[in-house]
């Protein structure tokens, strides 16, 4: 139950981080994808900030961005402190066979292999997921006191490349988030009702058959 606990406060926390960070990058939004000197995609286009009607505000981005930063830092150290004492982590981290167990899951989930890997309480690709998104996180931190704080923490700001490469990993640790985000949506719609209820209220509800309960009685 504690674990989902922490699960959900992070959901909101880094919406909010994500949204007041569309207000910062907005300052400066220099990313794009470009072919041969063509702009294919870029971060994000005027029409893309109207749309959500994100205010060009940049004073008022950073103040809720390095607000709710402390609470994210404090939700993911304490997560983090969680699964090392409770043990949680022997499930969470990847052994010897997630990679390939990842593949089986993966192959299975988009229809290209018929027979899902054995059910246990974390599956490989769910493992290698969870684990990433902990040492995104801790990137995300590193990198954003980097940007912030330049000039004070220049050892950390230069060990990341210097401000502009740590800005690029931040804005790509920002998207790894949306993606990922994405991912564990669709995952839970596939897997139904009961499963998306016990995300939430950390409770199972089991239908048990009428032979089932016959047996029991």
């Amino acid at each position: 139950m504690a674990i989902r606990w922490f699960h959900w406060v992070n959901f909101p926390v880094l919406a909010m981080m994500l949204w007041s960070g569309l207000w910062i990058y907005w300052a400066n939004d220099e990313y794009n994808i470009k072919v041969g000197g063509l702009v294919v995609v870029k971060f994000f286009p005027q029409w893309f900030y109207e749309a959500f009607n994100i205010p060009f505000n940049l004073a008022v981005g950073m103040a809720w961005h390095f607000m709710f930063m402390w609470v994210f830092m404090l939700n993911g150290f304490a997560y983090v402190c969680y699964t090392l004492f409770s043990g949680e982590w022997k499930y969470l981290l990847p052994g010897k066979g997630s990679f390939k167990n990842a593949i089986k899951v993966t192959l299975h989930d988009i229809g290209l292999r018929k027979e899902l890997p054995p059910v246990t309480k974390f599956n490989g690709a769910q493992q290698i997921a969870y684990t990433s998104i902990i040492i995104f996180g801790a990137g995300s931190v590193l990198t954003g006191l980097a940007i912030y704080k330049p000039i004070q923490l220049l050892w950390l700001t230069s060990f990341l490349g210097g401000y502009k490469t740590a800005r690029l990993f931040h804005f790509c640790l920002a998207l790894s988030y949306v993606f990922f985000f994405i991912i564990h949506v669709v995952q839970v719609i596939r897997a139904g009702w009961n499963n998306f209820r016990s995300m939430i209220t950390g409770i199972e509800v089991v239908t048990m058959s009428k032979n089932t309960k016959e047996n029991e009685t």
